[in-house]
């Protein structure tokens, strides 16, 4: 039986399966391309045995193992990302544009891209949070 890390869930079954669907993304996508894993792990600048085993949900590869594959799939960074859960689905409201011009930022390094992304949306988050508040007191903050 596989542990709970490969399967990319807790002990309690409580967090997404990420790890999976990024490693089911990432294959589903390579076979689109026709790629082989070995191409594939050729063009992201990884080993085949890691590009496998990321592919099966037993790695969790970092921000910029995962741009290298989306570059060599020629997908965007910001879905594989929003895959391996770096990046929450897009909020209600959210200006998508804004997390793209993040991602996408070529001065930025991934570590900056993804630090920067999980501020603006925390950001976000407590404002819309502060503005319920602010409704639900008849307009004085809390």
């Amino acid at each position: 039986m596989k542990s709970g890390y490969a399967r990319g869930v807790s002990d309690n079954g409580t967090r997404p399966q990420s790890l999976s669907d990024v490693g089911t993304y990432i294959r589903d996508q390579r076979r689109k391309a026709q790629l082989s894993l070995r191409k594939l792990a050729e063009r992201a600048g990884v080993s085949n045995p890691y590009l496998s085993q990321i592919e099966r949900g037993l790695r969790q590869p970092s921000a910029k193992i995962l741009k290298g594959i989306a570059t060599a799939l020629e997908v965007s960074a910001e879905t594989i990302f929003t895959q391996a859960g770096i990046l929450d689905v897009e909020p209600q409201g959210t200006d998508s544009s804004v997390l793209r011009s993040i991602l996408r930022d070529p001065d930025l390094t991934d570590g900056q891209r993804r630090e920067l992304a999980e501020t603006y949306e925390r950001l976000r988050t407590e404002t819309v949070e502060r503005r319920g508040r602010r409704q639900s007191t008849g307009g004085e903050e809390q």
